[in-house]
């Protein structure tokens, strides 16, 4: 069982930050047919189900009833969101059963706009974890003082009840044209998560947003023989051997975090 899908339910985004890796896909999103599809066939292989990998999901105009869903096949809801729409999805996200909303904040230009959320998710009643990396040191001292507590930089800070401070070294997205190469690695890609993206393709990781290392369709194909794919249990082999077959993963900077 995985400890998460990520499901990207649209690559649209209402921003375009210098953290995320361009992205030359047609944009799309999910209908909540497709979606269910997808529930009916990881069912059993997860309880938590991440709306994440590129895109805004709260632009989606099916959000609602993609929670509801997920509810019903229980399977918890996680959130990735930039925290734009968060004011205006407020009652949406407080009167349906959402495990957690993940908001980055490396998006904000200036901390008055960090100021402005802070005083929204004081209204909402689910988890929330505030995503940043340790360098935005302006950012951390401001959510200090916001809240009257000392944050950890090294890990997970209890800010108040519901509200969690995450700190995270920044990394480089894999870009299969990078000369820097290490065959030598390993990874939680197929053996904690998968991903799948808003056209149905299953990947490894949350970082492959484009979607090259292909194992399949979930739209067409059962998870199951997806996984059992000669390709998917290679790169699972070799990660348990501290061995990086694709040539993403050999690009990837992410890898550095489990060696």
């Amino acid at each position: 069982m995985f400890n998460r899908i990520y499901i990207e339910i649209t690559n649209i985004c209402n921003l375009n930050c210098s953290f995320c890796k361009e992205d030359n896909r047609p944009k799309e999103s999910m209908s909540l047919e497709q979606f269910e599809i997808i529930l009916k066939k990881i069912k059993g292989n997860t309880q938590n189900i991440y709306l994440h990998i590129k895109g805004e999901p709260l632009l989606h105009k099916d959000i609602e009833e993609i929670i509801k869903l997920s509810n019903k096949y229980n399977i918890n809801v996680n959130i990735t969101t930039n925290g734009r729409l968060i004011k205006e999805k407020l009652s949406i996200l407080n009167n349906n059963k959402v495990r957690q909303i993940n908001i980055s904040l490396h998006s904000y230009d200036n901390l008055d706009e960090i100021k402005e959320l802070l005083n929204v998710i004081e209204n909402i009643n689910t988890n929330i974890s505030l995503r940043i990396w340790n360098n935005n040191l302006d950012i951390i001292k401001l959510i200090e003082n916001y809240y009257n507590v000392k944050v950890n930089i090294t890990k997970r800070s209890t800010i108040k009840d519901n509200i969690f401070l995450d700190i995270d070294k920044e990394f480089i997205w894999p870009d299969i044209n990078s000369k820097q190469v290490n065959t030598k690695g390993t990874c939680y890609g197929l053996r904690r998560q998968i991903g799948i993206l808003v056209d149905g393709t299953v990947v490894p990781c949350c970082l492959d947003q484009d979607g090259i290392i292909n194992l399949g369709n979930i739209f067409s194909e059962d998870l199951n023989d997806i996984l059992n794919k000669k390709r998917t249990k290679d790169i699972i082999n070799n990660f348990q051997n501290n061995k990086l077959i694709e040539k993403l993963c050999q690009r990837c900077g992410y890898r550095n975090r489990f060696n």
